[in-house]
Parts: C-alpha cells; structure tokens; sequence
C-alpha cells in the first residue's frame, strides 16, 4: 500500500524554499546574483524533471546515453528508519524503475551509509556497545525495511568507515586549495568565505553577511567541520591534523565522487538536506574538482502523508484488484456478459499507453499516469456488467488479457503486485494459505450448489422423483422448490462461512457457474454490507 500511495504522490517534489538559516536575517541572493545552472553536455533521456539546481523543470541530459549516474544520500545508521526515510526512498525507487523500465536507462546508483555520528557514539553509549556494532544493527534493519517496501537495492551501499583514508586525502586536496584550514584543536573547517558567491546554489544564503558569534576554534560561523578532533575514549582514526573523524557533509562528496569522479547525473534526499548538507557537498566537489557545476540534477522530496492520502490508495487498490479478478473471472467463462465493444476498449488502452509515458516523461507525473489506468480501468468495468443467461455471444478474452497484462505490467514496474493473492496474505506461509482458500471455496461452491439444487449440482438428467406425466418444466420447479426448502440449513451455513471470512477482509463472490474470493480491505464493513444469497 506504501508503494500505491507513493506512486500517486511521486510526482509532488519540491524544491528548497527561497532561504534556510538561522537567526539573524541573513542577506540572501537575488535570483540575478545566484550563480546560474548550466545545462550539461550529453543525451537527451526524453524526461524534464524539476531540478532544485535551477529551480525549473530541466530535460534531463545524462553524460552517457542512455547510462545514469546516481548518488543517494543513505540513512544516519543510529535508529530504526522512520516514515520520513520511508516516503523519501519510495518516491526515488518510483522514478528510478521509471527510468528503467519506461525510458530503458540503466541507473547507475551508490547510497552512502554513514555508519559514525554523534548520534551513533551517543545512543551506543547508552547501549554500552561499540559504535559499529551498532551502526551495523541498524543498517541491516534499515535494509530489510527497503526490502519490505520493495525498494530495490541501490548498485553499491558505501559505508563511511571502508572510505576514510580517501575522506583524508579528499579533504588534504580542499585545504591545499585554500578553501579549508586546520586549527591548533585538531579540526579542520571549509572557509565558505573563501568562495563568495560560488556558494549559495540550492539555498540563498550569502556567505560574507556579518556572522553571529562564533566558537573561537573557527573563524567565520558558517564554516562547516571537514574534520573533527577525537574526544576521550571517542571512536577515532588517525589523520595529518591527529586522531578524529570525518564531519558529516564531506562523507557524501568524498563517496560520491570515488565513484564517479567529478561526472554525476543525478543526487537526490529529503528536502531537509538540500541547505546544508547539500550545498556543502556542491561546495567541497567544486573546490576537489576544480569544475563549475557538480551533480547536474539535485532531486528532493518533502514527506506529505495523512489518513486522507492512505485511504485513497486503499480505495484505488480495492477498485483495481477488483477489476483485474472480474476480468479473469471473464476471461475463464465465470463472468458471463453482454457482447463487448473490442473497438472501444483497443483503442483506450492505445490512448492509455501513450498518456503514461507523456505523463512519465513530465517530471515522472505518477498522478497523471495512475489516473490514465484509472480511466482504462473504469471503461474496461463498464463492459464486464454481469447477465443471468448466457446467450451464446463469443467472449472478447483477448482484449481483457492485453488490458490486465498491461495494467499488471504498469504497477509492476513501479514495485506492486496486483495479480497474486499470495502477495496480499503475506508471511512465509502465503502459498499454502492461498492454496487452502482455494479448496475451501471450491467445496463450499459445490455445497452451496447442491442447497441450491441446480441442475449442475445432480447431473443432467431430471431431478430425482419428477415424472412425464405432469408438465416436465413445471415438476422440475416443484421439485427444486422442495428440495431448497429441505437443504435451506446447507445454504444458510455457506452464508455464515462468507460472513465470517469477510470480518477477516477475505471477499467471496458467487458467480454463474463457480465462486471466487479477494483480499478486501475494511473487512467489517464488507461484512455488514454484504448481501445474502
């Protein structure tokens, strides 16, 4: 259902708003003062997608066709992940597999896992257990949890620790730029002075306004740590300025980069890493490499959830699992209707087709692409109306199958399932307890059918006691009638049986010929609305 919900709001990124900072008003560029992105060289990947760099919707060029290069800032590994890391990687694996799967571009992806904090010193502290120990509880955590999501996994996780010996030479190279200084503490600082108005890409902050009061181990308030000083008993590495560890902003440039050198397509996070952490990486790569523009896209994401939003992903799950069971259901001859307009429905899935990769190809709009299955969906129902006689009218099977493989193939991409049952059950046991369904149904079908005395339920031949001497149609009536009356316990415990597995959201539906069930959501209320046989 998180994915579902995802993938309706995939689509409402934001960028950073016009300034983040402390207090104090600090001046902040104009837009004619910001330094402008430049559009890079490369392929046109046939998407625009809204870039936080240039504020705008940008085509999406990538240095390589059909190759992108992607870096993803990963979780701080101190705690179990939260519904903030939730929707921002669901959101990223939604326009990822677009990519992939829309626009056949291999993505190309590295996820830093910062696996030493303050946070994680502090909370293994109050554990009494290492810092890794700990970081590594909650990096496997926080990969089972993208795993439950269906998050693929990034290329390559890179954990900050395997990496410090390339984070030291990265920051030796700042400094001898002249773009960062050691202190006699141990520490070493990036002068964002030293860049004037090179910084401020993402955000408006302009960095030589009068700085509030500052520790004396640095020299201006907004320069930022590349290299913290141990503390006693601290988890530690040795380096040129003495033993510490990487500040936080330097670990992602210092990745990134190993990787990808000074070409990166695409770096996405959370809206609330665009200032600072984002713009000091920009700052440190452009200072390392000695280039004008580093990470051409800068995508972010804002979390937006409500029981609103929940409920409107479970109702479009409800309508399209629905529709994908009763199009089978006519498919296999258990849904008997009218004739069906094939015209009407090739040429809707046609127009559907092209409004998804439209809508895909404008900044990855989810929301406009879901509704175009919506409204597939919807015409596609509107021919499955269900008769009590079967006319003899060939079935249009062919037309349903492209429609449900279609939509199947849609949600699919996206990291959705809509034609197992067993994906709905869940747990190690979900195929024996689909399987266990099956038969129930099946058997209360025949028993259901036997209290019903229909024609199928005793063979061909006339019910048991009618004669040709009295009317055959009208002694066949009587003797049906008499036989329900006296089999009336049977088909009143088949509708307790329904009643009771809908409390369990589990949704039986009898149809001409055999019954069929669904996982439902709302099992009470299914249950109080349902009616009898």
């Amino acid at each position: 259902m998180a994915m579902l919900r995802g993938a309706v709001a995939a689509a409402r990124r934001c960028g950073p708003g016009p300034g983040t900072g402390k207090a104090g008003a600090p001046r902040r560029y104009s837009a004619a003062e910001r330094r402008q992105w430049v559009p890079p060289a490369g392929r046109d990947s046939g998407i625009v997608a809204y870039n936080s760099r240039s504020r705008s919707k940008e085509p999406l060029v990538l240095g390589t066709e059909g190759v992108a290069t992607w870096y993803s800032c990963g979780p701080t590994v101190y705690d179990r992940a939260h519904l903030g890391h939730a929707s921002s990687y669901v959101r990223f694996d939604i326009i990822r597999r677009i990519m992939t799967r829309f626009f056949g571009i291999e993505v190309i992806m590295v996820m830093g896992i910062t696996d030493i904090d303050d946070k994680i010193i502090k909370r293994a502290n109050e554990m009494n257990i290492s810092p890794l120990a700990l970081a590594r509880i909650y990096e496997d955590d926080f990969k089972q949890d993208m795993a439950a999501l269906k998050v693929l996994p990034p290329t390559v996780y890179m954990r900050v620790t395997d990496n410090i010996p390339h984070i030291i030479s990265f920051i030796k190279t700042i400094i001898a730029c002249g773009q960062a200084y050691a202190t006699s503490q141990g520490n070493v600082y990036f002068d964002v002075k030293s860049l004037g108005k090179r910084y401020g890409v993402l955000t408006t902050i302009c960095p030589d306004t009068q700085d509030e009061a500052v520790d004396a181990d640095k020299r201006h308030g907004k320069d930022f740590a590349l290299w913290k000083a141990a503390k006693p008993q601290e988890l530690s590495w040795t380096s040129p300025w003495g033993k510490g560890r990487p500040g936080w902003h330097i670990e992602c440039s210092t990745i990134s980069s190993a990787v990808f050198g000074k070409q990166l397509d695409i770096h996405t996070g959370g809206i609330d890493l665009a200032f600072p952490h984002h713009e000091n990486e920009i700052a440190q790569c452009e200072v390392y490499h000695q280039c004008e523009q580093w990470g051409n896209y800068f995508l972010h994401s804002a979390v937006e959830f409500s029981d609103e939003s929940m409920e409107d992903a479970k109702h479009l799950h409800q309508a399209i699992s629905s529709f994908i069971r009763d199009a089978n259901a006519y498919i296999k001859g258990q849904l008997v209707c009218d004739p069906v307009r094939e015209d009407i429905l090739w040429e809707r899935l046609a127009n559907t087709k092209v409004t998804v990769k439209a809508a895909f190809a404008d900044d990855f709009d989810t929301s406009r692409a879901v509704a175009a299955i919506m409204d597939l969906i919807h015409h596609g129902n509107r021919q499955l109306k269900a008769v009590t006689k079967d006319a003899g009218s060939p079935r249009s099977s062919v037309v349903y199958g492209s429609i449900i493989s279609y939509i199947e193939g849609f949600f699919n991409a996206l990291g959705m399932s809509f034609g197992e049952r067993q994906v709905a059950l869940g747990g190690d046991n979900s195929v024996v307890l689909s399987n266990v369904m099956d038969e129930l149904v099946k058997f209360r079908a025949k028993v259901r059918h036997y209290a019903l005395a229909l024609p199928e339920a005793a063979g061909t031949v006339p019910l048991e006691g009618a004669t040709a001497a009295k009317g055959p149609e009208q002694e066949q009536k009587e003797k049906r009638q008499q036989l329900m009356q006296e089999r009336k316990p049977l088909l009143e415990a088949c509708d307790s049986l329904r009643g009771d597995l809908a409390a369990f959201g589990i949704h039986i539906k009898d149809r001409a010929a055999v019954s069929t069930w669904e996982i439902v959501e709302g099992g009470q209320e299914e249950q109080q609305t349902e009616k009898k046989s």
